[in-house]
């Protein structure tokens, strides 16, 4: 089975201002359906599945040599796309690092459009100009794509602070690696966030590998989510694997934001089923085939699929036709990016200067 995204109930006692609540940190599934309609939960799957093989798709244009550049893609971690996407508003911001394919198809945007980006086309949603890591689309309010570890954290605080200074009531969700924990940018930025009362909703997809390092390797302290309490900001761990746990972490966080203009740092805690990039497709050297196989056990659509299928909503061809429906949605992005115009020569330097001659 292969593997896009919507929203949920259910809230824990209050906690003391500061205090990193450790809830799902033992990644252990729930046993609801999260407080769902049955068919909220097929176009959870159905968004899942979607990311899923638009993201094998883009594995064999890269490999065919029709993606230039870096591609890191989302596999193994579409519950986490889906379950944040399905329960903040059109209004709200998204700002992402470079695994952005499945948050961007997630959050609505055309997987043409985001082909045809990769493909380095005219008709991407960056205009062919951005590629892989640099998907931007403001009609969703989705802020990239950004290729610097931890670089856009910071810009994330700034999206809270614009909202805030405008009196708004919108969130800003900022996903980042758990790498990017120990970069400066990320400490700058959460203690201003805490600090200006700032509704920014900071998730760490924990993947535990920065590129080929492993995180016991690179940080001294695996807990990350005790960056929360350094600064005065609420924490949850959750099952990254668990669309309807990822949605229930969210609906709390973003209460916060928009009631008490709080921020919260959530760690999702998941696992890629791919390589860090391309350049290491599945697993490289630095994990073994053994602990590659015994986390896909708890491939995300696998997770759902089965709580579906055992509640009895959910029969075997209807799952195949969901699936074969996916892929035509990828086949038709990568025929429609392959028929698309590069940008003409004279578009070199659009959007790059403004003209302050005027």
């Amino acid at each position: 089975m292969s593997t896009e995204t919507r929203r949920s109930a259910t809230k824990p006692a209050a906690k003391e201002k500061g205090k990193a609540s450790n809830n799902g940190a033992d990644a252990q599934p729930h046993d609801d359906l999260g407080g769902t309609t049955p068919e909220l939960r097929r176009e959870l799957l159905r968004s899942m599945l979607a990311q899923r093989r638009f993201e094998e798709k883009c594995a064999e244009a890269y490999a065919l040599g029709k993606i230039g550049g870096f591609c890191h893609l989302y596999i193994g971690q579409e519950a986490i796309s889906t379950g944040v996407m399905s329960m903040i508003r059109p209004d709200d911001y998204i700002i992402t690092a470079y695994r952005d394919h499945g948050q961007a198809l997630a959050r609505g945007i055309s997987p043409r459009a985001i082909m045809a980006e990769l493909f380095g086309r005219q008709a991407g949603c960056s205009h062919g100009k951005g590629g892989s890591m640099h998907l931007f689309d403001a009609e969703t309010n989705f802020l990239g794509g950004h290729g610097i570890v931890g670089g856009h954290v910071p810009i994330a605080a700034g999206v809270g602070f614009a909202i805030k200074y405008r009196r708004g009531n919108q969130v800003c969700v900022c996903f980042f690696g758990e790498a990017a924990v120990n970069i400066g940018a990320f400490h700058e930025a959460l203690n201003l966030a805490s600090l200006w009362n700032l509704p920014v909703i900071f998730i760490i997809e924990n993947n535990r590998y920065g590129m080929g390092t492993a995180i016991s390797r690179s940080t001294a302290n695996e807990d990350v989510l005790v960056r929360a309490q350094g600064y005065r900001m609420d924490g949850e761990s959750v099952d990254g694997q668990d669309v309807f746990a990822v949605r229930q972490t969210m609906e709390r966080a973003i209460e916060r934001a928009r009631k008490e203009k709080r921020p919260t740092l959530i760690e999702m805690k998941t696992y890629r089923f791919m390589g860090h990039s391309m350049s290491d497709a599945v697993s490289g050297t630095y994990r073994s085939k053994e602990e590659l196989e015994e986390n896909m056990k708890r491939d995300p659509i696998l997770v759902l699929h089965n709580r579906m299928y055992e509640a009895g909503e959910l029969t075997e061809g209807e799952m195949h036709k969901m699936d074969d429906e996916a892929k035509a949605i990828a086949q038709d992005a990568w025929d429609f990016a392959d028929a698309s115009p590069e940008p003409p020569l004279e578009q070199l330097y659009t959007d790059v200067y403004s003209d302050t001659t005027s």
